[in-house]
């Protein structure tokens, strides 16, 4: 599933073409994603001028005087700017057309989502699928101080915590794995146990991980791709994740992996006490 990164790159790689150019049409060929798209898209954005593509968690926006385009990429999907858009295949589910190209929404497994907020409902931050988001980990607001607070008396693994995105977003299972290591925590630990100092030095981590896997693209393990169908590269210096039973990076101990809720969890057991 895209993560922070993935989607971070794919709104910088569409906001040069999208931002400040105006819609000429909207064609939705799939009316049900994870929720039903709304039918009529066309009628919203036909002649609405982009002003502005913003990133909330694992969220697009799509800023627009009369409201704001949400898009979640799910497991699957992918949004790519075509300048020449071919004949649409059969995932190709939401095109929305501006004149010098099209940006085209691709989901094979339909987990994603294309969804409409209006001006009238509100600010979009209090949308129902982001109002309990926690805290941008680049913003101003993110600390060591937040988590230690946030998690006092708390017994659910810090893995977990991460990955539950109501402290904060954006840390999914290959940067929890990668930033947990970094900063030497092993996953298991209670959020709870977690001293101050080790949350500031998590903090860090989280920031300079995700950080460096924008400049890279982002992973691509299966299905993702940018706004211009290149490839990430940062699973291929993972120091831990999807790389079980291979030597640690630092110590040369065998990496383990356990299954969490679905989900494959990895560490050094050596360097993450």
């Amino acid at each position: 599933m895209p993560e922070l990164p993935e989607v971070e790159v794919v709104r910088r790689g569409l906001a040069p073409h999208v931002a400040e150019r105006i819609v000429r049409a909207a064609r939705v060929r799939a009316p049900m994603l994870r929720w039903p798209v709304p039918a009529d898209l066309d009628g919203r954005l036909a002649g609405q001028r982009c002003t502005g593509v913003q990133r909330r968690g694992k969220y697009l926006l799509f800023d627009f005087p009369a409201g704001v385009l949400i898009v979640h990429l799910g497991m699957t999907g992918t949004l790519r700017f075509l300048p020449d858009a071919p004949p649409p295949a059969v995932h190709d589910h939401v095109d929305v057309v501006f004149g010098h190209g099209t940006m085209r929404y691709r989901d094979p497994r339909r987990f994603g989502a294309v969804l409409w907020h209006d001006r009238g409902d509100g600010p979009v931050a209090a949308h129902p699928l982001l109002a309990k988001l926690g805290v941008e980990p680049f913003s101003d607001r993110f600390d060591g101080a937040l988590m230690h607070a946030a998690t006092r008396g708390r017994r659910v693994a810090i893995k977990q915590m991460l990955l539950a995105g109501s402290v904060v977003v954006g840390v999914g299972n290959i940067y929890a794995s990668e930033t947990l290591f970094r900063a030497g925590i092993r996953p298991s630990t209670p959020a709870g146990r977690i001293g101050r100092a080790r949350y500031d030095a998590l903090a860090a981590e989280i920031r300079a991980t995700l950080a460096e896997a924008i400049e890279r693209g982002g992973s691509t393990l299966r299905d993702f791709v940018g706004s211009d169908g290149a490839s990430g590269y940062f699973q291929l210096d993972c120091f831990v994740y999807d790389r079980a039973g291979q030597p640690c990076r630092v110590c040369a101990t065998p990496i383990r992996m356990r299954h969490d809720q679905q989900r494959s969890t990895f560490w050094c057991p050596r360097c993450q006490t």
